[in-house]
């Protein structure tokens, strides 16, 4: 689709990289030619692979920005949104939908917003291997993959072995935000937040957050919405070392 270094490798990391389930799936579906446009000329510099090669300045890609970390951004409308609407924080906006990462470099193109950085590949490795400890202002999980089958819920993003790793990458304070249209993750998400020792929960009475203001509304969530679904905001706090 893109000759090599023109835009994200199809499995950057490798396939041998390791041997473990992941909760995505790859997808390079067809790319419109504005997309593709945008990708040449936008992902040299604001873009890369999730190759677990080297650990990120952050400080220097995003200009010493306090930085979120996006998992999962669809189309990448919502990102553009929240990125316009603060420009003073920078967002590494993280997926492996090529038509998603070149629609959102396209927005951030065009709306002057040098404050994305979009990241193609697998965010665990990202957390792992290419973070360094305290460098993350916040987490924003999206309506991620509800693997509805109860045989795949193991693939769910929201498990207590990510929250121990994305933990390590936050700084103490730093907010993990997850929102999801599945009330049975829903549900999953709140319990295994509320028992992780490296979070709490910032509503008083332990339940659900309000959907917060900063958070458009996704195309996803519309969808869930027009079917009748409830969607559920969780904020959990990073707990002070």
């Amino acid at each position: 689709m893109f000759a090599p270094g023109e835009g994200p490798a199809p499995d950057p990391a490798g396939s041998h990289h390791e041997r473990r389930i992941r909760s995505f799936q790859p997808r390079r579906s067809r790319v419109t030619a504005g997309q593709a446009e945008a990708m040449l000329k936008r992902w040299p510099d604001w873009g890369f692979d999730i190759d677990g090669k080297r650990v990120l300045d952050l400080g220097a890609m995003f200009d010493g920005r306090p930085v979120v970390l996006e998992i999962g951004f669809g189309m990448g409308e919502a990102t553009a949104q929240m990125a316009g609407a603060d420009r003073e924080t920078g967002i590494l906006a993280v997926d492996v939908h090529t038509p998603g990462q070149g629609n959102l470099l396209g927005l951030a193109d065009r709306n002057g917003l040098d404050n994305v950085r979009v990241a193609n590949g697998d965010a665990i490795i990202l957390l792992r291997e290419m973070l360094a400890p305290d460098a993350l202002d916040g987490v924003r999980v999206y309506f991620p993959d509800p693997w509805p089958k109860k045989r795949h819920h193991k693939r769910r993003l929201i498990q207590p072995e990510f929250l121990s790793l994305v933990a390590t990458r936050m700084k103490p304070g730093a907010v993990l935000h997850c929102a999801t249209d599945w009330e049975e993750y829903a549900e999953q998400m709140l319990e295994v937040l509320s028992a992780h020792p490296d979070f709490e929960n910032t509503v008083a009475d332990g339940g659900y957050a309000p959907r917060p203001a900063f958070r458009p509304l996704t195309r996803f969530e519309g969808q869930g919405l027009d079917k009748g679904h409830v969607v559920h905001d969780l904020l959990f706090r990073r707990n002070a070392k």
